[in-house]
């Protein structure tokens, strides 16, 4: 790499001799383009090569028009809380800039590097004209798209035009009331203009990765968006993109790892144009609905992407959120952006929990994505121009069709933000972070199913999904500060069920996952009974469309079924990978399975499913053989291939010794061999067989995981789920002690693990302390009682 470095007096340099250290003469973002080419190329990065204005040039440009002094003077004493007066500030600002001809020597320096640039690019080449402020893409600024970027640039008269209005839009409005609201001084900030050789992602695909996930702020894995054409589809929020996580230390060692892919609804992408005119260049057209339903990149370029992500990453120190783009002509990967991540890795130590209080019978007015793991309430106030922002009132609910940066000024004032189009790196999501308020993109519907003035809360708190319901709810907030907690003798685990929140409750104190409930996984990211998916030929049509539909972007019916395991289980081993995470095989019920997707043609209708066929006695059946080779394919390859070895596998309902021998044999023939790779299985000793004969079951497995809530049910003959006899359910019972004491010391005796996953120590501090003094290796906990009872427990032993 050629080590030339642009003088102090230049007014424009190529991006190969910029540094990440030259930030104040070229801004962020064409500072860390010319980082990128000069220093990670040897990592396989690729940055498409280019030009840039310098800050002074910008400068001197203002001063030798006399722009300076007269945008000075406009800008005196406005009021960026005033929306009309800002708006009409902005624009008369713009308007000043974009008509006034650059300074004769800035033009001479750029058509003189445009032609240098152009004769080593081949013909035919368009380029991207982007703007660089000296204050953007700092560590605690984020100024999320305020200055324009203009695409498919050719010639150089069109470039000239181009610049000007980049220049023009360091002035947008809600540049002119970001620098207002965070403490900068206009005339401080500068602005460079990029001319970067455009990738033809318009015949492929792009978008944006996090080296952070964007919600919970967990830094174990990557998360890349994509959606066909140009890139400013996704960035602006007309898109809702594919969405995936790789694992970062699968992507370090060299294994497959990744942990989810979510298929957007990628309606519209974006593409050039035969109009050569700035700002007309580009078009959004609809995507054929073959492509729709099929994701956009492979899995090979989605690690691709992750590796690249980790590499700059890694160079920059630091959590980073990057643009990159597919060339459909070479098919190579390019980075066209790269800044650092600036809401997440800005947070401290305190967590806040958000509930919403009635959520379950509230009535649901629309759905999406959910953006900041909050709820907020308020009046719904539906916008749908910029000239209405009169109209918006402190505390209300903004719906739109999507936002980009000239929203700002009113968003900051919302208490939630809906919206119709968008991913969760569109402009309404990264602003909402910043802002610390819930939003819900994608609806696809907000506009037109909210009625303005209609009292809604906005919940974001209960996963991937965000709910919009009607009416004023009531919102608790809980507060954790992630102190020191007391060592304890007694191990403190969580009660996981569901994936879209292990990345967040992994960052709650905690020594693993003592139950990971794989039925829930089965119900919440598969939703069809494995056997119909086994067998889709066979379905009635209805059933088998249906079947089709969810299946259509994985390789087959059991493809989809794995995989989809393979990431749920996938991500929750990630999110605590310091620690075991036990996963527990499939313990559906009859009727429960039944409610899957072509489930009821499989399923026996049983007089008391609670205890009929379930658990073990299921994976040692003739009739659930191939379904049940599944879920052991499914962990096979999540410890063998991906290299998640802290899950275990637990065994439920196991009835007696003769069926965990059989299941045990099961296992092993499916690859998930006791001891070899450091898998151990343990048995959920949950029926009083389990513990009256604990030595004789223990002679197969590693340990028992207690479950309370069938042992309790089983000894006292009490179905937990009649009301009638619900006062007669206890944990505490002394005949339930003294089975959960027989299996303790059972496993004890042997050297074997011995914890509990009931919902008993949740519910019933009495209940903890008698099972710490009994010596039990560990509790289970629901993740909202984790860290009061470590506190009660460590006062407790003080």
């Amino acid at each position: 790499m050629d080590d030339a470095r642009p003088s102090q007096a230049a007014l424009v340099a190529r991006l190969d001799e910029i540094r990440l250290t030259d930030v104040d003469r070229f801004g962020g973002k064409n500072a860390s383009l010319g980082e990128l080419i000069s220093e990670l190329q040897e990592a396989g990065v690729r940055v498409p090569g280019g030009i840039a204005t310098s800050a002074e040039a910008f400068r001197r440009h203002l001063a030798q028009s006399g722009l300076d002094e007269r945008i000075g003077e406009l800008l005196d004493g406005l009021d960026a809380d005033d929306t009309a007066a800002l708006a009409a500030t902005g624009e008369s600002v713009r308007h000043l800039i974009e008509t006034t001809p650059l300074a004769p020597e800035l033009d001479r320096a750029l058509r003189t590097a445009f032609a240098a640039l152009e004769a080593d690019s081949p013909d035919g080449v368009t380029w991207a004209v982007r703007s660089s402020a000296t204050a953007e893409d700092l560590p605690d600024a984020s100024f999320a798209g305020q200055q324009e970027t203009f695409l498919g640039i050719a010639g150089i008269e069109h470039v000239l035009d181009a610049v000007r209005q980049v220049f023009a839009s360091l002035y947008n409005d809600r540049a002119i009331a970001y620098r207002v609201h965070h403490g900068f001084v206009h005339a401080e900030v500068a602005i460079s203009a990029g001319v970067q050789r455009m990738v033809r992602s318009d015949l492929a695909a792009s978008g944006v990765l996090f080296t952070i996930d964007t919600e919970s702020g967990f830094d174990g894995a990557v998360f890349v968006t994509s959606a066909y054409g140009l890139g400013e589809g996704v960035v602006q929020g007309a898109v809702n993109p594919d969405e995936f996580y790789v694992s970062k230390s699968s992507l370090e060692s060299g294994r497959p790892g990744i942990l989810k892919r979510a298929v957007g609804e990628k309606a519209l992408k974006m593409v050039f144009t035969e109009d050569a005119r700035v700002g007309e260049t580009t078009a959004f057209v609809d995507v054929s609905p073959s492509d729709r339903v099929v994701f956009s990149l492979d899995d090979a370029e989605v690690h691709e992407l992750g590796r690249l992500g980790l590499a700059i990453e890694k160079h920059y120190g630091r959590p980073m959120d990057v643009e990159w783009a597919k060339d459909g002509l070479s098919g190579d990967l390019f980075i066209v952006q790269a800044r650092p991540e600036t809401v997440r890795s800005r947070e401290s130590g305190i967590t806040e929990k958000f509930r919403v209080v009635g959520a379950e019978t509230a009535t649901t007015l629309v759905e999406g994505r959910a953006i900041g793991q909050r709820a907020g309430s308020g009046r719904v106030a539906v916008l749908t121009e910029l000239r209405d922002m009169d109209s918006f009132t402190t505390g209300d609910v903004l719906v739109a069709d999507m936002t980009d940066p000239d929203w700002e000024p009113i968003m900051k004032r919302a208490s939630a933000i809906v919206t119709n189009r968008g991913g969760r790196t569109c402009h309404a999501a990264i602003i909402a972070r910043e802002l610390g308020i819930p939003a819900v993109v994608g609806t696809g519907e907000a506009t037109r199913m909210l009625a303005p003035g209609r009292e809604v809360t906005v919940s974001c708190a209960e996963g991937e999904t965000g709910v919009v319901s009607a009416g004023l709810l009531e919102i608790e907030v809980t507060t954790t500060r992630a102190g020191d907690l007391p060592e304890l003798s007694t191990k403190l685990m969580m009660n996981v069920g569901n994936p879209e929140l292990a990345f967040a409750q992994s960052r709650i104190p905690n020594q693993g996952v003592g139950l990971a409930r794989m039925e829930f996984i089965i119900n919440r990211q598969i939703g069809i009974h494995p056997r119909a998916l086994l067998d889709p030929a066979s379905q009635p049509p209805e059933v088998r469309d249906e079947i089709e539909r969810r299946i259509a972007a994985y390789e087959s019916p059991t493809a989809f079924f794995v995989e989809r395991l393979v990431e749920g289980i996938g991500t929750i081993a990630t999110a605590f990978a310091e620690h075991p995470v036990i996963i527990r095989l499939s313990d559906f019920k009859s009727n429960e399975y039944a409610h899957l997707l072509g489930g009821s043609a499989y399923e026996p209708e049983e007089e008391n499913p609670m205890i009929g066929f379930r658990g073990a006695s299921r994976y040692v059946s003739a009739q659930f053989e191939a379904a049940f080779a599944l879920e052991c394919e499914a962990i096979r390859r999540l410890r063998d291939e991906m290299g998640l070895t802290n899950i275990q596998v637990m065994v439920p309902f196991v009835r007696t010794v003769a069926e965990i021998e059989r299941v045990i044999e099961v296992l092993a023939a499916h690859g998930l061999e006791r001891g070899v790779n450091g898998l151990r299985i343990v048995m959920m000793c949950e029926i009083p067989s389990n513990a009256l004969s604990a030595d004789a079951f223990l002679d197969h497995v590693d340990g028992f995981s207690i479950g309370s809530n069938d042992l309790t049910q089983l000894t006292l003959g009490v179905d937990r789920d009649s009301a009638l006899v619900a006062s007669s359910f206890d944990e505490r019972d002394p005949a339930v002690l003294r089975l959960i004491e027989m299996a303790v010391t059972a496993c004890r005796a042997r050297g074997k693990y011995v914890g509990i996953c009931g919902q008993g120590p949740s519910d019933h501090p009495d209940f903890a302390d008698w099972l710490v003094g009994l010596g039990i290796e560990s509790m289970s906990l629901n993740p909202d009682t984790v860290v009061e009872t470590w506190e009660r427990l460590g006062a407790a032993a003080a």
